[in-house]
């Protein structure tokens, strides 16, 4: 059987625990019951609700980016840390506490552009670039049975955000299309930008000051700044995400719920928990019976796993 509410998931424990969740919150009159004001769920994003392999997409779209302009700026070719990016060397571009080569590329790329540019280059990068598992669109290989449980909250009135290590203004320009969540809507990795009037009119400029970095023990953080809400629900698919789930549902006074995509089907996607460069799920896979956290294995929980699926 497949839940009626969730048509892409089997009628397994995962489904049935969120299904359970949101009717015992939304029932009036009783003690679970929580007003929709404070109906917050929050979901990670890369290995959540989109792939984060081969190539977080972001990651995608910067390595895209540095092939466009190396033909035309000699320069950035000669880079140490361009030419890592280039080899896929992971490995380089995640040395240090803060990803050294990975904030490098960043600065190189985004440093001193424009929103207005930024928004354009990954505009043109959505439409053009593909994955390269699937050859489709990075904006068309979404993670159906995810998409089902947005769907369903936002229609039993909670509020859905994005909380992910990912840029803000990055997905901040994909998501409501993709997704239905607005822009104001989405918590991610930011730094400072600047206010010009320009010759053109006024415009805002991206900097790599003040970097905050929305992951692990920054997701509770940045829930607090942006959302001003405790969420009673949590989505994530990593040890990135432990401190979010560990957020929502410890001592929370109101019911709280916490699920882990666990990635188990490398034929119709991926598989991979310890062993990944990033996305690693270690720690919360471990802490999960604990707290009552539900593990959704992709494999067996999931009927399809993208709207392309038979």
């Amino acid at each position: 059987m497949t839940p009626r509410a969730l048509p892409s998931w089997n009628d397994t424990a995962p489904a049935k625990a969120i299904i359970a969740f949101v009717e015992k919150v939304t029932k009036e009159g009783t003690a679970d019951f929580v007003p929709p004001a404070e109906r917050i769920a929050v979901f990670d994003n890369d290995g959540t609700l989109w792939p984060e392999y081969p190539l977080v997409g972001q990651l995608a779209f910067i390595l895209d980016e540095l092939k466009r302009r190396i033909p035309t700026e000699p320069a950035l070719a000669a880079d140490p840390m361009v030419q890592a990016a280039l080899a896929v060397d992971l490995a380089k571009l995640l040395e240090g506490k803060h990803h050294d080569g990975l904030m490098r590329i960043l600065a190189l790329t985004l440093t001193g552009m424009t929103t207005e540019e930024f928004r354009s280059n990954v505009e043109a990068w959505l439409v053009s670039a593909k994955h390269p598992k699937y050859g489709k669109p990075y904006d068309q290989v979404i993670y159906q049975p995810m998409l089902e449980v947005l769907r369903y909250l936002r229609a039993n009135d909670f509020k859905t955000f994005i909380v992910s290590g990912g840029g803000a203004d990055f997905m901040r320009i994909w998501v409501e299309g993709v997704y239905g969540i607005p822009p104001e809507q989405v918590v991610g990795s930011t730094s400072r930008t600047t206010f010009e009037v320009r010759d053109s009119g006024p415009v805002l400029v991206k900097t790599l000051d003040y970097l905050f970095v929305d992951d692990k023990v920054g997701k509770p953080v940045g829930i607090h700044q942006f959302i001003g809400r405790r969420p009673i629900a949590c989505f994530g698919n990593s040890d990135g995400d432990q401190a979010m789930l560990q957020y929502t549902t410890i001592n929370n006074p109101r019911p709280s719920f916490g699920l882990i995509v666990h990635h188990t089907d490398g034929e119709r996607e991926f598989a991979y928990d310890a062993s990944a460069p990033w996305g690693a799920l270690v720690d919360a896979l471990k802490e999960a019976a604990q707290r009552g956290w539900t593990v959704l294995d992709m494999k067996n929980d999931w009927k399809r796993v993208f709207a392309f699926d038979q």
